[in-house]
């Protein structure tokens, strides 16, 4: 397998990494979970099933089977001897969930909690199933390469939506109630101002800004990586970060702004100093064109921030914080139990505050653990690997992963299908990058003069 390190300026560098072979059926299998997550609408579920009947759901639990089957038959030398302290964070999580929903049937619930606690148990066991696969089956730079490549399309794809959604004021998928066996939920899409908030196939605004900002800094990381590894040209190959900056900026949205700025930000260390002002400067015009093109858009923005004294949904979020103490009361070391929290007791619009009601103290510790734990993963591929190219798409993913949890405050995006499934497969990626990371530690680094030759 041949691979360049993207290193400015470019280095044309050939080096075969031996024992390492393709994983495309793992590759294959992933895809197809982001491909059903982000371009099947997340409010479509599979009538039968009810909210059970998500796609990208089943085929996540599709997933958790095929890697616990994989690891059961797997020989010594076709198991990654990479250590993955984000698995054993996962498992903590999952056990903590499991505690917590215990204890909660014990206290005794409504029948329609019981429902929900279940049906979110089963969504964690799908999102596992898509983070073990990623740390176990993603192993070589050329499969990650291609997988980072394909979100990024499937997040220009849904930023193209988006813009068309602003541009025309419509959903433009009213057609789906039309397709027979499947139900279509309502959608949280609406106007702020004289303006339609694009939701591209997320449930709700929100989430669907949150998708894109956390793809963005993978796109900013790739177009880079992919134009001094020869397979494009700067500018062409940010034409997907483009895309999606846009899109987020005319979401009419704090959180997309806020994400956009995370993302943008927490991207320069990935990027050669050259380009940072470039990225930087880009993110500034792309915002004065917006602005310049979209009448009464900036009157719209400014009256965001400034009038967010006296916007519904930001005293919302301000007076919710006085009532975590009387929520976490009721057990306040492991939680209310995990998706039980449901909204007809209070909308919180915080992530971040959620888990500390459903999993209290201690579980909110460990899922701190388990997020900054994979972006540890991903930071350590600088050190164990020699070539610039991973180090970088590490650095992307660590951007990618914090910009997700940043507008976790926003929101509680673990309620909604997309933006969580897109967390959990940004968690797998920084899985999977230590791995490619540990198996270029024992790989003698080209000289020089090898790589110009």
């Amino acid at each position: 397998m041949s691979q360049v390190v993207a290193l400015p300026p470019p280095l044309r560098a050939d080096r075969a990494v031996a024992g390492r072979t393709r994983t495309g059926t793992a590759l294959t299998m992933v895809t197809v979970y982001v491909a059903l997550l982000c371009i099947v609408p997340s409010n479509v579920t599979i009538s039968p099933l009810g909210g059970l009947g998500r796609p990208a759901l089943i085929w996540g639990l599709l997933l958790l089977l095929w890697w616990a089957i994989a690891r059961l038959q797997a020989r010594s030398e076709d198991v990654s001897r990479a250590s993955q302290p984000a698995r054993w964070a996962y498992v903590a999580l999952l056990v903590m969930v499991l505690v917590s929903f215990a204890a909660a049937m014990l206290r005794g619930q409504p029948d329609d909690q019981v429902t929900v606690a279940i049906s979110a148990v089963i969504r964690l066991l799908s999102w596992g199933g898509v983070v073990l696969v990623l740390m176990d089956g993603i192993r070589t730079l050329c499969d990650a390469d291609r997988l980072l490549a394909r979100i990024v399309w499937i997040g220009a794809g849904l930023a193209v939506l988006g813009i068309a959604q602003f541009a025309t004021g419509r959903s433009l998928l009213e057609w789906l109630t039309q397709v027979p066996g499947i139900s279509v939920e309502a959608s949280g899409a609406g106007a702020r101002g004289a303006f339609l908030r694009p939701s591209g196939t997320a449930t709700h605004a929100l989430e669907y800004a949150a998708v894109i900002c956390s793809i963005l800094p993978l796109a900013i990381t790739l177009g880079l990586t992919r134009a001094h590894a020869g397979r494009g040209r700067l500018p062409w190959t940010w034409i997907p970060a483009a895309l999606i900056a846009i899109a987020a900026l005319i979401s009419v949205s704090r959180s997309a702004i806020i994400g956009v700025v995370v993302a943008v930000v927490a991207s320069l260390p990935a990027l050669p100093v050259v380009y940072r002002w470039v990225v930087a400067a880009g993110g500034v015009i792309a915002a004065v064109g917006i602005v310049a093109v979209v009448p009464g858009m900036f009157g719209t923005v400014v009256e965001l921030f400034a009038g967010s004294d006296r916007d519904p949904s930001t005293l919302s979020r301000t007076n919710a914080l006085a009532q975590v103490p009387e929520f976490l009361a009721a057990s306040p070391v492991i939680g209310l139990g995990f998706g039980t929290f449901l909204p007809r007791y209070y909308i919180f619009d915080n992530q971040w505050v959620l888990i500390l009601l459903e999993l209290g103290l201690l579980g909110l510790f460990t899922f701190v653990v388990f997020a900054f734990t994979a972006m540890w993963s991903a930071v350590s591929t600088i050190r164990r690997s020699p070539y610039s190219d991973v180090a970088s798409l590490g650095r992307g993913v660590v951007a990618a992963l914090l910009t997700s949890l940043v507008l976790f405050a926003f929101f509680d995006g673990l309620s909604f299908p997309m933006s969580a499934g897109m967390f959990f497969v940004l968690i797998g990626l920084a899985g999977a990058i230590r791995t490619i990371g540990a198996a270029d530690a024992h790989i003698r680094p080209p000289r020089r003069e090898e790589q110009d030759a």
